[in-house]
């Protein structure tokens, strides 16, 4: 042990114990206002439902205590415990060449990962989803959708770690500037692949079928200038009663997408206020901003490693014995999370911003008390709690609370 472990220790129990005061407050905050419907949800929300908004929010903090823990031990049992060493000599007795030893290192912790959520992802499905009657998926679709997204993953990621593994060996001390342009082309052709390649592998999407509703929000889109591949409607209720809508893809590829719940919840003016909100994010050039700054990150991120793998002390001190561009990019994937904890309330206070210029662009487009009576009711729907810690808030939620966003709305009446 050195004293980049002492570092890296002091980084990931300090980041634990955060998350942990953050989730009791959390907890408490839920627990406090449940027997009371805050005053600007009183009329739409009743104290019942209020109450299990509060009792699904718990279930959730509870399994997010689980996760919590049992990721920091998989952490320590792959670093300091030894478990890439592990991972590193099984690869190593496998008799191919070097670039694909590394690729089958990086493969294997993230199929582990994976592996070792599963447990946590059919609790969270079958029992809490289950319990608030938000559960539509058999035991048989949810294993069928764990296979294939393993399988996705694999055969996504296989490719690239690859070739940014072929780059560290073959192009220098530069070889971070090429891996960050071969993996900002990658994010491209996901983004564009996504809605009709990958998505369809999972859902149904049909057209919209409502004449007069699709009439109206082609009027919005002429309004706002916006032109899209479609609007489509996804069989969201064939594993879940949740509702929600979202646009996806770039270029002529874009694709407006409705949960087929929020059209059965929701009447057209706040249909076409939701979807003035998500075009919002569009015209706001959100989408543009978020992906500058992930290249932005990405570029910085790679640069760091760069350096990193030079330095002795960054692989002994994560207990790593061999010292190679495979374990390098293992580690460094594995552990930056423990750094950048503290960094989480700067991306969710610019997520928040966003959402707060989409609903006033919403606002002007369509109706803010369309769009106020449309997000009361996916609260309604979904179980939001109206009532979270504001702390918790500030660092982990991408949307405003429920009563700030509602108030901000009201303020363009």
């Amino acid at each position: 042990m050195n004293n980049f472990t002492w570092i890296f220790l002091l980084a990931l129990f300090g980041g634990l114990l955060l998350e942990l005061w953050l989730l009791g407050r959390q907890a408490r905050s839920v627990r406090r206002h449940r027997n009371q419907v805050p005053t600007a949800f009183a009329e739409k929300i009743s104290l019942p439902q209020h109450q299990k908004a509060a009792s699904y929010t718990s279930a959730n903090i509870r399994l997010e205590w689980i996760s919590l823990l049992s990721g920091v031990i998989l952490l320590l049992a792959l670093t300091l415990g030894g478990g890439l060493n592990w991972l590193y000599s099984l690869w190593q007795s496998i008799e191919i060449s070097t670039l694909w030893q590394g690729t089958g290192l990086l493969l294997s912790v993230l199929a582990l990962s994976t592996l070792l959520e599963l447990p946590l992802s059919a609790w969270r499905t079958f029992v809490v989803e289950e319990k608030f009657g938000f559960n539509r998926t058999t035991p048989r679709r949810f294993l069928i959708d764990q296979l294939m997204q393993l399988v996705l993953m694999l055969a996504i990621t296989t490719p690239l770690v690859a070739a940014i593994l072929w780059l560290m060996q073959q192009a220098g001390n530069s070889w971070w500037i090429w891996a960050w342009v071969v993996l900002m082309g990658f994010t491209l052709f996901l983004n564009w692949a996504y809605p009709t390649i990958i998505a369809p592998m999972f859902n149904k999407f049909s057209p919209l079928q409502d004449l007069p509703l699709r009439e109206r929000l082609e009027n919005l889109l002429q309004r706002c200038g916006f032109h899209s591949n479609g609007m489509r409607v996804m069989d969201g209720s064939s594993r879940s009663s949740h509702g929600n809508a979202y646009f996806s893809g770039f270029g002529k590829n874009k694709r407006i997408v409705f949960y087929d719940t929020l059209l059965e919840s929701l009447e057209a003016d706040e249909i076409e206020a939701i979807l003035a909100h998500e075009l919002g994010h569009f015209k706001c050039r959100h989408i543009l901003k978020g992906m500058s700054y992930m290249a932005i990150v990405s570029l910085l991120g790679l640069a760091i490693l760069g350096w990193l793998m030079q330095q002795d002390w960054f692989f002994q001190g994560l207990g790593a014995t061999p010292q190679s561009h495979a374990m390098a990019l293992a580690l460094f994937l594995l552990v930056t999370p423990a750094f950048t904890t503290f960094f989480t309330p700067l991306l969710s206070a610019l997520s928040r911003k966003h959402e707060f210029e989409a609903d006033s662009y919403a606002a002007q487009q369509s109706s803010a008390a369309a769009l106020i009576s449309g997000l009361v009711k996916m609260y309604r729907d979904n179980a939001a709690t109206l009532t979270p810690d504001p702390l918790y808030s500030a660092f982990h939620h991408s949307h405003p609370p429920a009563a700030v966003r509602i108030a901000h709305l009201s303020s363009k009446l």
